[in-house]
């Protein structure tokens, strides 16, 4: 979609599944609008509220002790049906979720000073002017809104779309791989697939949190039962919308997908997918290096990207840095931070892919039907 003078500020996220966000860290709300959605799928507060439980701050030691319920609300675009059921309408859909916890004054001391390797500079040198609570729009918060919207996403993909993730990294530990079991990623606060190492980032973390740092993380996100097709070459390629949409996350610095960077180690007979005809006749590869896509459009197979969280920049130990009238000092930052914000990343890297998926599912009906 060309950029125009209303769309330049880009808080929109998507082509004709889209997502609005607005509010900020410590303001009263943040919010959200999805426009484009069909009408008819059913839809409820309760529905969108299992997700946004699974990434609120405060359910660990492992994460920020900020304290909110993130009950949603949703204010418009949905009405009873003939059978009595809460359906989309096909127009806007509003979500809400009030802010009850904030603590400003933590921010007091640095209003006036940059957090080396946080948005406070830049957003001063772009605007002038910046929200110091908490990072305002640049804060984590807003990623509460992508989860909220990702769920209504979800609806529309149905049930046929299964979308996972967990972490895989912290630090330098691995997870090991022939230990996976996705049944375990929801019953350790790590969203770990691989129990063996959860006494590991456990005893790690405690570390990290009490000397008051923090530590980077991996994120891997899969989606099966990707119909084949999804995408459009050249320059709206899935791989494309989907390294866009997870490096718009906060603290995302790296996307991969499939074998990623890894590719670059192996030969072209390692790399190649190789293709047999299944028990049922269609096409079975017999490997994913390409983690479901090809030439831009998805093959049938799982869709698996990965992102690289950087470790939080609000940490205890003094920094160098200056202040906004141009003067060298140094800074603590002091409050209630994630010593791994990667860890509730996962699930917000969950819903960009259902919010990429839905918007290339209604593209691919667009044009192919």
């Amino acid at each position: 979609m060309p950029p125009t003078a209303a769309s330049m500020s880009h808080n929109t996220f998507g082509h004709l599944f889209r997502m609005t966000t607005w509010g900020e860290s410590h303001g009263p709300a943040i919010g959200c609008v999805v426009d484009g959605c069909p009408p008819g799928i059913p839809l409820t507060a309760e529905e969108i509220q299992v997700h946004l439980d699974r990434r609120k701050p405060g359910q660990s030691r492992f994460t920020t002790q900020r304290r909110e319920a993130d009950a949603v609300e949703i204010l418009s675009g949905v009405f009873p049906d003939a059978d009595g059921r809460q359906v989309t309408t096909g127009t806007p859909i509003s979500l809400l979720i009030h802010n009850t916890d904030q603590r400003s004054k933590d921010y007091g001391e640095i209003k006036d000073t940059f957090r080396p390797g946080h948005a406070d500079y830049t957003y001063w040198a772009k605007y002038g002017i910046r929200d110091y609570r908490g990072g305002g729009r640049s804060s984590v918060r807003e990623t509460a809104m992508r989860v909220a919207a990702g769920a209504i996403a979800r609806k529309l993909l149905g049930t046929v779309v299964v979308i996972r993730g967990a972490l895989v990294q912290i630090g330098e530990l691995k997870v090991d791989r022939s230990r996976w079991d996705w049944e375990t990623v929801g019953s350790n606060p790590f969203f770990s697939p691989d129990p063996g190492i959860v006494p590991e980032w456990t005893h790690y973390l405690d570390g990290v949190r009490k000397s008051g740092s923090s530590v980077g993380a991996v994120v891997e996100v899969v989606a099966e039962g990707v119909p084949a097709g999804l995408g459009a070459p050249l320059y709206g390629k899935l791989d494309q919308d989907l390294a866009s949409a997870m490096m718009s996350i906060n603290a995302v610095k790296g996307v991969e997908i499939g074998a990623g960077m890894a590719a670059a180690e192996l030969t072209g007979e390692a790399n190649a997918d190789e293709i047999r005809i299944g028990p049922d006749g269609k096409p079975r590869f017999l490997s994913n290096n390409a983690g479901g896509i090809l030439g831009g459009l998805s093959t049938g197979q799982p869709v698996v990207c990965r992102f690289a969280v950087k470790p939080t920049s609000s940490i205890l130990t003094p920094r160098q840095t200056i202040d906004a009238a141009g003067h060298e000092t140094e800074i603590v930052t002091k409050g209630r931070h994630d010593p791994c914000v990667g860890i509730r990343a996962v699930p917000v890297g969950e819903a960009m892919m259902a919010l990429v998926l839905a918007d290339e599912v209604l593209r691919h009906r667009a044009q192919c039907g």
